[in-house]
C-alpha cells in the first residue's frame, strides 16, 4: 500500500499565507494542507489594524480572511501559535519549536515582517507600542483615550494613519519625522506637501527632520528630547519606522536573501521546491529590473493567489502591476504603477485633489499617483493601470486636461 503524498505546508498565517491556503483549495487541492502561524488568529488584512481597529469601528471578524470553523471545513490545517524553527530543505522537512517536525512535497514561505524597534528605548517600558498585529493594536486602542499626549515617531504610512486615529479619538498627537518630507521614500513631494497640509488641519503637530537625542523617564517614557533642543512631554509613544522581513529561516536553510527571499518569475526561491509570497518576497517587476520588495495589500493578496498555483504546477509568470492606497481623515491617496524620482509628466487638476503622471522614454504611462476627497480618484486609477497595460505612447497634454477623459485616451 503506498504511502500518502507529504502534504504543502505554508509558514506564515498572515494575509499571504492565509490567501494562498484558501486559493489551494479553491483550485481543487485536495491533499493534506498546513497553515502554520506565530499568532493566535486565523489570517487576516492588516491596512484596518491602523483605521478601524484603532477608532474601535472594526473589530477582527470584519478583517479576517476566513473564520476559524471554514478553514476548518475546508480541510486546512491551521496550527496557530506554533513557531517554525529551522527548515531541512535537501531532506524537504519543517522542524517546530516544539520539537515537532513534519515532512513537505513543497512549500510557501510567507513570514511576512516585524515592526522595527526603537533604538534608546529601555526594556520593558509599557507605553512605547509598535503596530504589526491584531494584538498589538488591541493594546494601541485602549492607551488612546481623549486628552492623552502621543508622539508618533516615523512620518511614512503606519505613523500617519495612527496620528489620524489618534486625533479621531482626541489625543494630542505630535507626528516626529527624521526626513525632509512625510512618506518620501515612496511619494512623490506634492503628495507629501499635501499630507502634510492635512494633518496639521487637523491639529497634528507635525515636525520634519526631527532627529531624536533620548527617550527620558523611569519605568515609562514622559519625555522625547531632540537633538535641536526640544523636548516633548508625552503619554505614550508609538513608533512607525518600517518594518523588518522576516527572512532568518530562509537564511538559515541556505536560500538565496537579499533584503527579502529573493524569487525568481514564478515566485520560487533557490529551492525549486520553495516558494515565497508577501512582505517577506524579493522580485523583480521586470527581467532585467532591480529586486524589490512591496509591503502593500495588494501585494500579499495577489501573491498569495499566484503562489498558490504554482505550488500546484501552474509554471505561470508574476507579471502585476503594483499599487497600494492609504486613506487619510476624509482623503484617499492611490497608486498604481512605478512613481520615478522627480517631476511627473503630467498633473490634472480634480475637485479638491489633483492626478500626477508618469512617462517613460517612450511616452508609455508607467505609474499615476492621485490624492482626493474620499474615494474619488479610485476610479481614474483603475483607468490608468488599464492606461498602463495598453502599453500605448501619450501625450502629457491630454493627460492633463480634465476635459478630456481617461476613458477616451484609453479608448484612443
Amino acid at each position: 500500500m503506498n504511502a500518502a503524498p507529504a502534504p504543502l505546508i505554508i509558514v506564515g498565517a498572515g494575509h499571504a499565507g492565509g490567501r494562498a491556503a484558501l486559493t489551494l483549495r479553491q483550485q481543487g487541492y485536495d491533499g493534506r494542507l498546513l497553515l502554520i502561524g506565530d499568532e493566535a488568529h486565523a489570517p487576516y488584512e492588516r491596512p484596518s489594524l491602523s483605521k478601524g481597529a484603532l477608532q474601535g469601528t472594526a473589530e477582527l471578524d470584519g478583517y479576517r480572511l476566513s473564520a476559524p470553523e471554514e478553514l476548518s471545513r475546508l480541510g486546512i490545517e491551521h496550527w496557530a501559535g506554533r513557531p517554525v524553527q529551522a527548515l531541512d530543505t535537501q531532506g524537504k522537512q519543517v522542524h517546530l519549536a516544539d520539537g515537532s517536525c513534519l515532512a513537505y512535497s513543497g512549500l510557501l514561505l510567507a513570514t511576512g515582517g516585524s515592526a522595527r524597534r526603537l533604538p534608546g528605548v529601555a526594556a520593558g517600558w509599557s507605553n512605547v507600542r509598535y503596530l504589526r498585529t491584531h494584538d498589538e493594536a488591541v493594546a494601541l486602542r485602549a492607551s488612546l483615550v481623549g486628552g492623552s499626549r502621543l508622539v508618533v515617531v516615523g512620518g511614512g504610512f503606519i505613523g500617519l494613519e495612527v496620528a489620524a486615529s489618534a486625533r479621531a479619538m482626541g489625543c494630542t498627537v505630535t507626528l516626529l519625522e527624521a526626513g525632509p518630507r512625510l512618506a518620501g521614500r515612496v511619494l512623490p513631494a506634492q503628495v507629501s506637501q499635501a499630507l502634510l497640509t492635512l494633518h496639521a488641519h487637523q491639529g497634528v503637530d507635525v515636525r520634519l527632520n526631527a532627529r531624536i537625542q533620548a527617550f527620558e523617564g523611569n519605568d515609562r517614557v514622559e519625555r522625547v528630547r531632540l537633538e535641536d533642543g526640544s523636548c516633548i512631554a508625552c503619554d505614550g509613544v508609538v513608533a512607525g519606522i518600517g518594518m523588518q522581513p522576516n527572512v532568518d529561516l530562509a537564511r538559515a536553510a541556505g536560500l538565496t536573501v537579499g533584503q527579502g527571499i529573493r524569487v525568481d518569475v514564478y515566485l520560487r526561491s533557490s529551492d525549486p521546491h520553495v516558494f515565497a509570497a508577501g512582505d517577506v518576497c524579493e522580485f523583480r517587476l521586470h527581467p532585467q529590473g532591480e529586486f524589490q520588495r512591496q509591503e502593500t495589500w495588494r501585494n500579499a493578496e495577489l501573491q498569495g493567489r499566484h503562489a498558490a498555483l504554482n505550488l500546484l504546477g501552474a509554471e505561470e509568470p508574476f507579471q502585476q502591476v503594483p499599487g497600494f492606497w492609504s486613506d487619510q481623515y476624509d482623503h484617499g491617496l492611490q497608486t498604481v504603477g512605478l512613481l520615478r524620482d522627480g517631476p511627473a509628466s503630467a498633473r490634472r487638476a480634480q475637485p479638491g485633489g489633483f492626478l500626477l503622471f508618469y512617462l517613460d522614454d517612450q511616452q508609455r504611462l508607467q505609474g499615476a499617483c492621485g490624492w482626493g476627497a474620499g474615494n474619488s480618484v479610485a476610479k481614474d486609477i483603475k483607468l490608468c493601470e488599464r492606461l498602463i497595460l495598453a502599453g500605448q505612447p501619450l501625450a502629457a497634454g491630454p493627460l492633463a486636461d480634465p476635459a478630456i477623459s481617461l476613458k477616451t485616451l484609453l479608448r484612443n
